[in-house]
């Protein structure tokens, strides 16, 4: 956490001093930065993947210039595979940033590897039996790597619960946990899918909403949508588990 009572001068030195790579800073960029008389700190996205020892945080740092203008500095502090140790890189832009992470981990940042989709391969619904094999066919529950936002998650849960309208959703101890969620991340886990319940039409997907709490836990929360309803309205289900949305989904889908 910063401090809030740290000066400008100190706080650009402290983060200067611990990047890796300070000296592949523009000069000019560094000159600017040494007029700064103010500044802001936020974090912008955070990584989280315990079971690699992977955790990266990525920090935009904002500095009021005595020109009048302003200059950013991105911050990429990160933990690899293995190792304990926390190391920090400075760069002069976003896009800096992601090449480091690329270079750091292998893998693009978040939203450009999508999970796969499910998608029917024809224009006519499937039935019931098409639907459940599709979902027996889906892959186990695994951990996935997190590329969070940092948004005001703590909202996002609270919304995603109130709209869910199954009797057995998360109650009020996951609510409370989810009070402290401080970023999140959402994933399409099976894409919509038409099939026939009852003899009608109805779609179905699958989303998880992770989130990550300010103690660095991670809960998510599982949103079956679909419109296998009496009257073929949209209706959303929200429960704790995978396990838990996929068998409601697959309960949907039975033709009785």
């Amino acid at each position: 956490m910063s401090d809030p009572y740290e000066t400008t001068e100190a706080h650009l030195e402290r983060l200067l001093g611990r990047a890796l790579n300070s000296f592949d800073l523009p000069d000019r960029l560094v000159e600017r930065l040494g007029t700064a008389l103010a500044h802001s700190s936020s974090l912008y996205t955070t990584h989280h993947s315990p079971e690699a020892g992977i955790w990266r945080e990525t920090h935009r740092h904002t500095y009021l210039l005595t020109d009048g203008g302003s200059a950013s500095l991105w911050e990429l502090a990160y933990r690899l595979e293995g190792d304990r140790t926390v190391r920090h890189e400075v760069f002069a832009s976003k896009a800096e940033t992601c090449l480091a992470v690329t270079r750091l981990f292998g893998e693009a940042p978040a939203g450009a590897s999508p999970d796969p989709v499910l998608v029917p391969g024809e224009d006519e619904p499937e039935n019931g039996v098409a639907l459940l094999s599709a979902l027996y066919a889906a892959p186990a529950p695994v951990r996935r790597h997190r590329e969070y936002a940092v948004e005001d998650s703590a909202d996002h849960a609270r919304r995603v619960l109130r709209r869910a309208e199954n009797v057995d959703r998360p109650g009020e101890r996951v609510a409370a946990l989810l009070r402290s969620a401080y970023a999140h991340q959402i994933t399409q886990a099976f894409g919509t899918r038409q099939c026939l319940a009852d003899g009608r039409g109805a779609g179905f997907s699958l989303y998880e909403h992770a989130f990550v709490l300010l103690d660095g836990t991670e809960v998510s929360l599982w949103e079956v949508e679909h419109t296998a309803t009496p009257d073929g309205r949209h209706m959303c289900e929200v429960y704790e588990s995978e396990a838990a949305a996929r068998g409601a989904m697959e309960l949907r889908a039975r033709v009785r």
